[in-house]
């Protein structure tokens, strides 16, 4: 089960440094997703994460195919305003891309076009996104048998929610604001992992 963190862009680059400084360790994928970066800004991350200890492999840079190729990254997330999956996958045939989702439709058509793995979300109620119905476990559990890759849910995920999306089939959680808005991120981050490696368990 895997543990995706992303970045909400409510930090200044230093805070946001250490924070993930701190909380690496219990993160399988980190998403730089900070929409008023410059490539330069996500370079400058990038240099300071390496330099900090945080494995490359573990960056994953938002609708920035270009600067993540570049660096080295661990990959790229497109969204609904990146460029087509099919021309940055002709562009950068072996970058790692995940693709974000709403419906077990996209799901489908994000994994015949290339896709790695899928964002699927929001399945829970969202601070981020409150005037958006949440797709719910259902259609999550839709989407991860429709898919055939790796689907990590996100959206409004929670220690004690965990399981409930696992168990749906997803291959792991994202967290935003529960890590990055928490007072202690580090032991928000250690009940996340808790509850990952229990839901893994019970499978």
């Amino acid at each position: 089960m895997s543990m995706h963190i992303v970045t909400t862009g409510r930090q200044q680059l230093s805070e946001l440094l250490g924070i993930l400084e701190r909380i690496h360790p219990y993160a399988d994928r980190i998403h730089l997703r900070e929409k008023t970066w410059t490539a330069a800004m996500y370079w400058e991350a990038v240099e300071s994460l390496v330099s900090a200890g945080v494995p490359l492999e573990k960056l994953i840079l938002h609708d920035r195919a270009d600067v993540a190729y570049a660096a080295g990254a661990g990959g790229v997330q497109l969204t609904w305003q990146s460029m087509p999956l099919s021309a940055c996958r002709a562009v950068f045939p072996n970058m790692r891309i995940g693709c974000s989702v709403h419906s077990s439709e996209e799901a489908a058509a994000r994994t015949a076009e290339g896709a790695d793995y899928l964002l699927y979300g929001h399945v829970f109620a969202t601070a981020s996104k409150k005037h958006v119905p949440p797709r719910g476990v259902s259609g999550l559990r839709k989407s991860c048998k429709t898919a055939g890759i790796p689907v990590v849910a996100i959206g409004g995920m929670t220690p004690e929610n965990t399981g409930a999306v696992i168990d749906a089939g997803a291959a792991g959680i994202a967290v935003m604001s529960g890590v990055f808005s928490h007072k202690d991120p580090l032991q928000a981050m250690r009940l996340y992992r808790e509850a990952l490696t229990q839901a893994g368990c019970d499978k």
